[in-house]
This record gives structure tokens, sequence and C-alpha cells, in this order.
């Protein structure tokens, strides 16, 4: 039996209103997506794509526009003292431990803050040592008294996880975790993630513009380009095998690629300008050298959208060339 998801997305729309006369920007624009208890997810796509608005828009801090969010089967509170009780239960954790911490507060208070906006009725020391270990910082009581700037960046970033860890939460949603970190501490904070996982039976959805992170901490892996998720599967499938021409491109630039980076055409995404048809029609390098044509879609690429992909677990594409070629005779 397929365990149900402890968080679903469903129809996801967040519009932003233009500014003098420019028309709105469809930042979210019709997402499905579901994550399951104890499974990490990434959502990968460049700047720009809607991945960390759909991000904070799980954790209540930006309203949807249309469509549904759940959690635990319940739907998401908008507001209130429902939506305060919601946010122990899913964590945030930013891309910048820096500007994450008050530079006034000791380690201690930064970890302890939750638990006092909470209104914890526990040994606050505990909770906090209890956290910090978890974190990895050992032995917590060393870094109660000292000061965010007396940190290393990757110690910054534990603190920053033992104050969502503390709050006992069943969901993680971080936000470019290892992007600001050195090289050296990307892998231990990745594996802290996956630690945490298999101790904890957290799940997470880590937001990523790197594949090359996605390979290593996720179980299942989304792909956005422009408000919409164009190709999703488990991560092995999707990051061997990618169907997409956006996942493809995505890819070619990891170092441990073989051939030459695709540089794609046309403008960057821009959720006031969204092209009819496939919205990655503009810059598909399989539409500009012909291979679109020759699999007989390329109409089709320029005038006819595709459909919302489900939030499932199921490997899945929105693309018209990849499909044709599925559906192709096999030589």
């Amino acid at each position: 039996m397929t365990t149900p998801p402890l968080l679903s997305v469903e129809g996801l729309h967040i519009t932003f209103p233009g500014r003098h006369g420019a028309p709105p920007a469809r930042a979210v624009d019709g997402v499905d997506l579901d994550i399951r208890p104890g499974e990490i997810v990434a959502l990968v796509g460049e700047s720009g794509c809607g991945k960390t608005t759909l991000a904070r828009s799980l954790l209540g801090l930006v309203p949807p526009t249309a469509g549904r969010v759940t959690f635990d089967g319940a739907p998401l509170p908008r507001s209130g003292r429902a939506l305060k009780a919601y946010r122990k239960r899913a964590q945030l954790v930013l891309q910048d431990p820096s500007g994450s911490l008050n530079p006034r507060h000791t380690v201690y208070d930064a970890v302890a803050e939750g638990l006092r906006i909470h209104g914890h009725r526990g040994d606050e020391r505990a909770a906090v040592a209890e956290a910090l270990s978890r974190a990895g910082l050992r032995p917590p009581e060393r870094f109660f008294l000292r000061y965010p700037h007396e940190l290393s960046g990757g110690q910054r970033q534990r603190v920053v996880i033992a104050g969502a860890l503390v709050l006992a939460p069943e969901l993680l949603v971080a936000d470019e975790p290892v992007a600001s970190l050195d090289a050296s501490v990307r892998g231990e904070i990745l594996a802290l993630l996956l630690r945490l996982r298999t101790e904890l039976g957290l799940a997470a959805l880590v937001v990523t513009h790197d594949l090359g992170l996605a390979w290593n901490i996720a179980d299942r892996v989304a792909v956005m380009y422009l408000g919409r998720i164009v190709e999703t599967g488990a991560v092995e499938e999707v990051l061997t095998a990618p169907r997409h021409p956006y996942t493809q491109a995505l890819l070619s630039v990891l170092p441990e690629a073989e051939g030459a980076p695709v540089v794609l055409g046309g403008e960057p995404p821009d959720p006031s300008r969204i092209p009819g048809g496939c919205r990655f029609h503009v810059r598909c390098q399989v539409l500009a050298s012909g291979e679109a044509a020759r699999a007989g879609v390329a109409d089709a690429c320029r005038g006819t959208g595709l459909e919302v992909l489900g939030g499932g677990g199921e490997a899945q594409v929105a693309c018209h060339w990849a499909r044709a070629r599925v559906a192709a005779p096999q030589e």
C-alpha cells in the first residue's frame, strides 16, 4: 500500500501584481507535488523559475492565489493559532546562515527562540542541548554562549538547523542549504541532513539550482521552469536519463558531464511574459537544432500547451519531443 503524502500540493498558483502597468507575474503557475514521510525531494531550477516562492508558500509565508496545500491530510492554515501550530511541524532552513542569525544573540538564544515563541513548557536547556548535539555541535554546552561571528560558516548553518530541530518538526524546507558554504563543508551538511532523515524520520524539500546536490541527497527530483514542474521522478532515473531538454541543459554544465555544456538561447525566465505552447520552446536547444521538427512536433512545441504534471512519485515529463521519442517505433 502506498504511504499517503505528508504534504500535498494540488494546482497551486501564485500571482504577483505587476507594477506601474506591467502585467502580473505568474511565479507559480499550476504545480502538483507530494512529499511523503521520510522522503527528500529536490526542487531544481534556475533563478527566477519560482522554486523559492513555491517553497515559502508551503510554510504559509506566501499566500496562494489558487490551489490547495494539505499537510497530514488537513488544509494548510492561512493565519492565526493554527498556522503557528503548523510551523512547529514544518520548519524553514535558509540559504545564508549569517542572515538567519541575529548577531546580538548567543547560540543558545538563537536555538531557544522557537521554543519561547511556541511557549515550550519543558526543560529549555535540555532541549537546546539536544538540538545542538543532533546538529553536530558537541559538546553543546561549549557553544551556548558563543556568537555567530565566532563560528565558521558550517557551524553557523548547524546552529540554524538546530533552531529548526528544537521544535521536533516532521518536515524541513531547506532553501539552498549549502550554497553559501565552502565545498569542503557542503558534504558535511548534506551528510547531516541524511542522518537526520534516518534518525528522526524527517521529510525534506531541498530547493537548489544544483543537480549535483540533488543527486547526493534526494530520493526524488522535480525540475521547475517558469512556474511549472517540467520533469519529475526518482533521482536516479531523472539524472541518469533526463528526458526534458531543460533538464539535459542543467546537467550538461556539471563538472562530471560528458560533452560540451548546452548554452540556452533566449532570455532567462520571466513570469510576467509566459509564452504560448511549451513555455520552454523559446530557449529550447532541441527545437533550435531541428530535432523537434524531425520528430514532427515543432508546431506543437510552439503552439500547444502541456498539462500540469501529477504530484506523485512516478516519472513524468512535460515535453512534446520527449513524448514523441517514447511513442516512436523502436529500430
